[in-house]
């Protein structure tokens, strides 16, 4: 019965975007969800309901924004791609709960658009945009308290990773800083529409408040990382007047490379060098 219902939604799909002259775009990273299941799991994986007020970027054609608000939610859909504007139209026609923006979602202030109060960012990002998205939502967009995305199962190990891991980076970093993440569930590529070459996953983040300095342990990060080869003392050589003492300072073997730093670890370099200032 599910492979019925996966197929169907596979030709509707197909069918809506054939009536209306468009089809999905490598280029913009477009992988449409064509498996109710899976969109409906997302739904109940973030909680949403009556009152909640959900961002989604990369609404597609629509189908999880529709659940989205069938679930009781207020959605504000953002979607780059012109062409499917008939597509959401017919989609999403009558719904009063509902709003679509056709806007790069990248270059959005989304923290100057989004209404004070809790929001929840649920969405099929686009491959090519995802990690960035997730970033910039953490650092910059505090009235989204939780995410629940689907993003690239690579993306979603660099999200996740724990120091000394070979996918441990700046993403690492910044999750760390800010929230709890946990992964859900994996995603197979035959569930899209085109069918990706890779397997997907949902991930979700909880926000924590910030801790102080943390936008300054993410800037030392992003030095070290860009170096990742190189012992920290080197690759900070040219951000910090004296990298060996403040990394001596903040408990942290100056010989080490970034991957070996806990995020806390890079708060704590970040309080010495501004001790040391």
């Amino acid at each position: 019965m599910g492979g019925d219902r996966a197929a169907q939604a596979r030709a509707e799909i197909a069918d809506l975007l054939a009536r209306h002259g468009s089809s999905p775009r490598r280029s913009l990273g477009q992988n449409f969800l064509a498996d109710p299941n899976i969109t409906e799991r997302i739904v109940r994986t973030a909680g949403v309901g009556p009152g909640d007020r959900v961002v989604e970027i990369g609404a597609g054609t629509g189908t999880l924004t529709a659940a989205l608000a069938d679930a009781g939610a207020h959605v504000v859909a953002f979607e780059l791609d012109e062409r499917l504007r008939p597509v959401l139209e017919e989609v999403l026609a009558g719904r009063d709960d509902v709003e679509v923006r056709f806007a790069d979602a990248a270059k959005v202030d989304l923290g100057g658009v989004l209404e004070g109060g809790s929001w929840k960012l649920v969405a099929n990002l686009p491959y090519n945009v995802g990690t960035g998205i997730v970033l910039d939502v953490l650092r910059h967009v505090p009235q989204v308290d939780e995410m629940v995305v689907m993003v690239q199962r690579e993306v979603a190990d660099r999200l996740l990773a724990g120091p000394g891991s070979k996918d441990y980076g700046l993403p690492s970093v910044v999750v760390g800083l800010h929230g709890d993440a946990r992964l859900e569930f994996t995603v197979p590529p035959q569930v899209f529409l085109p069918q990706p070459k890779v397997e997907s996953a949902v991930v979700r983040i909880r926000r924590r408040p910030a801790p102080p300095r943390s936008e300054e342990a993410i800037a030392l990060a992003a030095a070290a990382f860009g170096q990742r080869r190189k012992m920290l003392r080197r690759s900070l050589a040219g951000v910090l007047e004296d990298p060996e003492a403040a990394l001596t300072a903040a408990g942290i073997d100056p010989t080490a490379r970034p991957e070996d730093v806990p995020p806390e670890g890079w708060l704590a370099l970040a309080a010495a060098a501004e001790r040391a200032s």
